[in-house]
């Protein structure tokens, strides 16, 4: 299931949007909250103390900040499409070479700590599917050639299980569980906190925001 969910997560999100072909929504808005909020929690509630428990503390916390750091070199050639914008102009027979490798890289280190013992998959599949709807839109409504889009979201489903098999079967990756752990904690740390942290419109107090947000606390907190 690990490997299979997240890729139709992705799938489904796109197949929804080639048919409704709906714009951004604050449904999809208040998704995009909730998931923050939700993987956020996780990342607390179980990434964090998991990974604090089998190494050096210090050692730990230069693979968070390097996580954070990385997440912040990417958004530097995804224009923060991992968390919701879309801020790209393609081109029609030119594949988006420069997105798909930034948001495949964030895909792959996002399913390192997958595993069939935490509930982070979960936190995944609520943060991929607001993202896969908006990546769906963005390219849908684009000019770029149907080819093209339907490779990218295909190869862009697969990188988090791939992720995730890398993490658990190739002895490289093994050695280093915990790190490439810590290293996702960072990702998920930054990607979170900026879905939160974000001003609303006009920096106006939105209420609906806040509940999604304590509503994503709270169910990372009893599941």
């Amino acid at each position: 299931m690990i490997y299979i969910l997240p890729v139709l997560a992705v799938l489904l999100s796109f197949i929804i949007i080639k048919v409704f072909n709906p714009r951004k929504t604050l449904f999809i808005n208040l998704l995009l909250a909730f998931s923050g909020s939700f993987l956020l929690s996780l990342t607390f509630f179980e990434l964090l103390p998991s990974v604090y428990t089998k190494a050096n503390s210090k050692t730990i916390a230069l693979f968070i900040l390097a996580g954070l750091l990385l997440q912040i070199f990417l958004e530097f050639f995804s224009k923060g499409a991992e968390h919701g914008h879309m801020h790209f102009s393609l081109e029609k027979n030119k594949f988006p070479v420069i997105l798909f490798i930034s948001l495949s890289i964030h895909a792959l280190v996002e399913g390192m700590p997958i595993t069939n013992d935490n509930n982070i998959l979960l936190g995944v599949l609520v943060h991929k599917v607001p993202i896969a709807l908006i990546l769906s839109i963005f390219l849908i409504n684009s000019e770029l050639k149907k080819t093209f889009i339907y490779l990218f979201i295909l190869l862009f489903a697969v990188m988090t299980p791939l992720g995730s098999y890398l993490a658990s079967s190739s002895p490289f990756f093994s050695n280093y569980k915990t790190y490439l752990h810590a290293l996702s904690i960072g990702v998920f740390l930054h990607i979170a906190t900026i879905i939160l942290f974000e001003s609303s419109k006009g920096h106006s107090f939105n209420m609906q925001k806040l509940l999604v947000i304590i509503l994503g606390i709270t169910t990372a907190y009893f599941i």
